[in-house]
């Protein structure tokens, strides 16, 4: 009996055009990753990724990889099987963040007493995006991509790139980040994930506020008057 999944991709991949006869799509294996990657409670995902939490865990919370996990959400990302890129896994801890004072003691205005219900600004993608590239200063991170989580941690691979390689030089579609503009880009929130936490993923009208891809510098020169004779 076939599985839910094989019936829908069935159901998807059929068309009957009108001919009359019947044509079926066949779908490549990174498309197939793609479908499976899209259920991950099913029997066989739930399985894989309690066995690699706990492999993860032994780990230490920055490690280099061989070869991605999700070899097609990789390769939509930028990575290439080939010298020069390079994966690394981190693991960050869930939750908020507590504020690191000693014994909880705020001396201060009850305003800025609280010391545990308080949010980070940024997402934990981007977080794991800054410590691999602390941990790799000579190598520039691309992108990044979710890969599994327990009850204490979650665990993204970033994509690293090595610009003083050759293969990276020389390839036209690669070598922009190669310039030392693109030095620690993840600290700087010009990864995927930083432009996220940054509020720069909306278009359209909703975007209007985002010229210069900066809110802050938008609201400033909206409510600053500027006189250009006294300056």
């Amino acid at each position: 009996r076939p599985s839910s999944l094989n019936r829908q991709a069935a159901r998807h991949d059929a068309e009957r055009p009108e001919g009359g006869s019947l044509r079926v799509r066949r779908m490549g294996a990174y498309k197939y990753l793609e479908e499976l990657w899209k259920k991950k409670q099913c029997d066989v995902l739930r399985y894989l990724m309690r066995i690699r939490a706990w492999q993860y865990r032994q780990q230490t919370k920055i490690q280099r990889c061989t070869q991605p996990t999700r070899h097609d959400k990789a390769h939509k990302l930028g990575y290439k099987a080939k010298e020069g890129f390079c994966i690394f896994r981190a693991a960050v801890r869930r939750g908020g963040r507590k504020r690191p004072n000693g014994k909880g003691i705020v001396y201060g205005k009850p305003k800025h007493q609280g010391i545990n219900q308080l949010k980070f600004k940024r997402n934990l993608r981007s977080v794991a995006e800054e410590r691999v590239g602390r941990k790799c200063s000579n190598l520039r991170v691309l992108n990044s991509y979710w890969v599994n989580q327990d009850a204490t941690y979650k665990y993204y691979e970033v994509i690293c790139v090595d610009p003083s390689h050759a293969a990276i030089r020389r390839d036209p579609r690669m070598n922009w980040i190669c310039d030392p503009v693109h030095k620690h880009r993840e600290m700087r929130g010009l990864t995927s994930a930083g432009r996220k936490s940054r509020g720069l993923r909306v278009k359209g009208h909703r975007a209007n506020k985002l010229i210069g891809s900066s809110q802050t510098a938008a609201w400033k020169r909206r409510n600053n008057l500027s006189l250009r004779r006294f300056r």
